[in-house]
């Protein structure tokens, strides 16, 4: 006897998973509309109370989310990281079913069937409040929570188990790989100011190995958030930062000062150089760190050198919607790379 069973449905491609999470019936909770936020590696949900993220089956150098199991183990990894920096933020991961007849449905709303996606789940914050928004016209004192929650983290961290060789060698290294990606020619960026930029970094990893070596031998390595941008810190009551980088363990474990540093050169680049030099300042006093400034500058110059080279890499994505708009940022990142490599040298002279 033949089976007469319907046949079971194709699985949902990503543009048709999409698709249902752009429309607000497919929700528990009545929202009166969904907007999508693109990024390289996801896309993002936003209803009027929640944001729900869903992995792109992409792989690269630093990740895979090519199958749905690596995807949903690092949904549960972005769970757990994030939950050390914010509270009542990141709520659940959610799979995304295929009922027997095709239909999608949420879990959370009441879904079953096959599951053929993983979502996180996150309580929306407003916009508004966070630093990047806000940075303009925000005092040291509406800061200083958040710095306190950062370096609360830091100083509680367990100090990781870093060969102070390799620590070294990998700073050199990730230079290394960012010169090669900006000098790729359809980038039309200045060959001889790239290698300028990048020639100075890898000699100071070599003329000042001992005391990039010393944070490790130290415990200053932690695994640590590893995107620490303006527009994921909110200052809200508690203060939240989202969003850190889960999908690469390597890329998160960093120095505390080199993070910070980070966030400091953001502000910088917000009009907001007093508040970077106040995070710093907080910093050194809770964590106790005696860190030269020659060493601040370095990492300044070497995290001005990444973003620039993340931001050409929007150039490459094919159609880009705004492709002025990453040339300007990779031109600002490069001249305070340029510009803290000069201070980091002047220091080290």
């Amino acid at each position: 006897m033949s089976d007469q069973r319907d046949p079971k449905p194709a699985p949902p491609d990503l543009d048709t998973k999409t698709r249902f999470l752009l429309a607000p019936g497919s929700y528990a909770w009545d929202t009166t509309a969904v907007e999508l936020v693109e990024t390289h590696m996801a896309r993002v949900f936003l209803t009027d109370r929640h944001a729900y993220k869903m992995k792109k089956p992409v792989q690269t150098a630093f990740l895979d989310f090519s199958t749905l199991a690596l995807r949903e183990a690092d949904c549960r990894e972005e769970l757990r990281l994030n939950r050390r920096l914010t509270t009542g933020v990141y709520l659940a991961v959610v799979p995304l079913c295929q009922r027997p007849d095709g239909q999608l449905q949420l879990a959370d709303s009441g879904g079953h069937g096959e599951v053929v996606e993983w979502l996180v789940k996150m309580r929306r914050l407003p916009e508004a409040q966070n630093l990047a928004a806000r940075g303009r016209e925000v005092t040291g004192e509406e800061l200083a929570p958040l710095v306190r929650r950062l370096c609360d983290f830091y100083r509680s961290a367990p100090p990781l188990a870093v060969d102070p060789v390799v620590y070294v060698t990998d700073l050199r290294e990730h230079v290394e790989l960012r010169r090669t990606a900006l000098l790729a020619p359809e980038l039309g960026l200045p060959a001889a100011g790239i290698h300028a930029l990048a020639d100075f970094l890898v000699t100071f990893t070599r003329r000042e190995a001992p005391l990039l070596a010393q944070r490790a031998v130290d415990g200053r390595i932690v695994e640590g958030h590893g995107d620490l941008r303006p527009e994921h810190c909110f200052l809200t009551e508690p203060p939240q930062i989202i969003d850190c980088l889960e999908f690469n363990r390597d890329l998160r474990s960093i120095d505390p000062l080199d993070e910070l540093g980070y966030l400091a050169l953001e502000c910088e680049l917000l009009g907001r150089r007093d508040l970077g030099d106040g995070i710093l300042a907080s910093y050194r006093r809770a964590c106790a760190d005696p860190a030269p400034a020659l060493l601040e500058y370095f990492y300044k110059a070497y995290r001005a050198l990444v973003r620039a080279q993340l931001a050409a890499a929007h150039l490459q994505d094919g159609v880009v919607a705004e492709p002025q708009k990453w040339r300007d940022k990779t031109s600002r990142y490069l001249d305070a790379a340029r510009h803290y490599g000069r201070r980091a040298g002047a220091h080290a002279a």
